[in-house]
């Protein structure tokens, strides 16, 4: 594919400033400068309208485990669409839907058989958490609706996810949300209270205590469930320590409460398995999943249920009340099993395996820059943290992360090539998510660029 010659290119960004609503974004400013516009993508690269060649260090949104331009998973949604582009999952099903659930079966964790679709992330989320209520409702438990999640932590934009997110800042704009929600601590351990803050083991115990101190305070009978991401994404790639789930399962057990693990991001490969609750060795009632299940080739999300969970609506009158038109889109579907087969053909969650310690390693490399705090995550998924002070951990306020994140470095890391995240939702961070598969060249060539651009970055300060 061509870049689009230079009066073509000048048209599409004049149409875009005049009529593109970009998603989380200050359009402000864009009001007197051109937006990126990326217009194909080859491998682990993408590439502008102007040509310009970027390692996509965050798998577009956490999404491209398999990479650009796989022509086998593009071919495989064209032959779907022309034979049979669309038929809704209400009341009907059709073919790709029924492989794709029970490959899903297959592959998930313990008895979670049964597949519920949505086409997004937030979706999923809000299908979980009604879900939930409506199976304590139907088995005689309605005063459960609360859900347990923790700060700092996103689950999705639409108003029931939103309320199980824990970044206010973006909830204000919206409330009053839908009642329930309800905060714990997160397992940021380079932010622990002082009293842990030495010990891991003993951080670990305390945060997955304190979600039994919350059941306690808000009354079990109210609570119905807890929704945790293997891998706490916002804030900077938080992972659990040793025990952590363990304790967790063993708290939903003793109140009767589901365990949701939310793995929107960490499920199909980001952290080396197919499921992040693989990886930690936990079982939940639910699982909530998008983006990797097709590697962002066509939408689609969903949840996996438990046998337990399906149980009292696979008999007499009961019906779980809740539906999505384009879920388990038959395009959809077809694309999600071509992209499994990539995994499966290419190996990649072993790839992960044999190349994330490479990936830490590489990345921790730039913990001998006086602006780095901490690099954690797991998988192909980290976080750099930066601070003001590395000996006294102290981060930057409000106006010095305005000028740091938004006014410098998001546009100098895409300028010198690099697609990855900037986020202050918690304290001041940098995340990469690259597609998996990526190996040592492409680790280098982001630590060498974030070397370049936080060097710079912190003559600035």
């Amino acid at each position: 594919m061509s870049n689009p010659d230079g009066s073509r290119a000048d048209s599409l960004h004049q149409a875009a400033r005049r009529n593109l609503w970009l998603h989380f974004t200050r359009m402000s400013s864009y009001a007197d400068a051109d937006m990126p516009v990326i217009v194909r993508g080859s491998g682990q690269y993408v590439f502008d309208d102007r040509g310009k060649r970027y390692l996509d260090g965050l798998s577009g949104l956490f999404v491209t485990q398999i990479g650009h331009g796989r022509t086998e998973v593009a071919e495989a949604g064209a032959r779907q669409a022309s034979e049979l582009a669309y038929f809704p999952l209400w009341s009907y099903a059709h073919p790709r839907a029924i492989e794709l659930a029970e490959r899903l079966a297959g592959l998930s964790p313990g008895d979670l058989n049964r597949v519920f679709f949505t086409t997004s992330g937030s979706e999923a989320v809000e299908s979980a958490w009604k879900l939930a209520k409506q199976y304590f409702r139907t088995i005689g438990q309605p005063g459960r609706y609360k859900v347990l999640s923790r700060e700092i932590a996103y689950h999705g934009t639409s108003m029931g996810a939103l309320a199980i997110t824990g970044l206010p800042s973006i909830k204000e704009p919206f409330e009053p949300l839908p009642p329930g929600g309800v905060r714990v601590p997160n397992t940021n351990f380079y932010r622990a209270p002082e009293f842990v803050a030495g010990d891991l083991d003993a951080f670990g115990r305390w945060a997955a205590d304190e979600i039994e101190r919350a059941i306690v305070r808000e009354g079990p009978e109210s609570v119905a469930a807890v929704f945790l991401e293997p891998v706490q994404n916002s804030g900077g790639c938080f992972p659990p320590p040793p025990g952590y789930f363990d304790r967790v399962r063993e708290i939903c057990d003793r109140y009767g409460v589901l365990l949701v693990s939310d793995e929107v991001i960490c499920a199909f490969g980001r952290l080396g398995h197919y499921f992040g609750s693989e990886r930690y060795r936990y079982q939940p009632d639910i699982i909530t999943f998008a983006k990797g299940i097709t590697s962002g080739y066509s939408p689609l999300g969903g949840m996996l249920v438990s046998d337990r969970l399906m149980e009292p609506f696979a008999g007499g009158p009961a019906t779980f009340l809740h539906g999505v038109t384009f879920a388990g889109h038959p395009v959809s579907a077809a694309v999600a099993l071509a992209n499994l087969d990539v995994f499966e053909k290419e190996d990649l969650l072993g790839n992960v395996r044999a190349n994330e310690a490479a990936f830490s390693a590489t990345l921790s490399k730039l913990s001998d820059l006086p602006i780095v705090g901490d690099v954690r995550g797991a998988g192909y998924f980290y976080g750099i943290e930066l601070v003001k002070d590395k000996a006294s951990r102290e981060t930057f306020n409000d106006e010095e992360s305005e000028r740091l994140l938004r006014g410098y470095l998001s546009p100098a890391l895409f300028e010198a090539g690099l697609v990855c995240r900037t986020d202050d939702r918690g304290d001041p961070v940098i995340q990469l998510a690259p597609p998996l598969t990526c190996t040592q060249q492409h680790f280098d060539e982001m630590e060498q660029i974030l070397r370049g651009v936080l060097t710079s970055a912190w003559s600035r300060i």
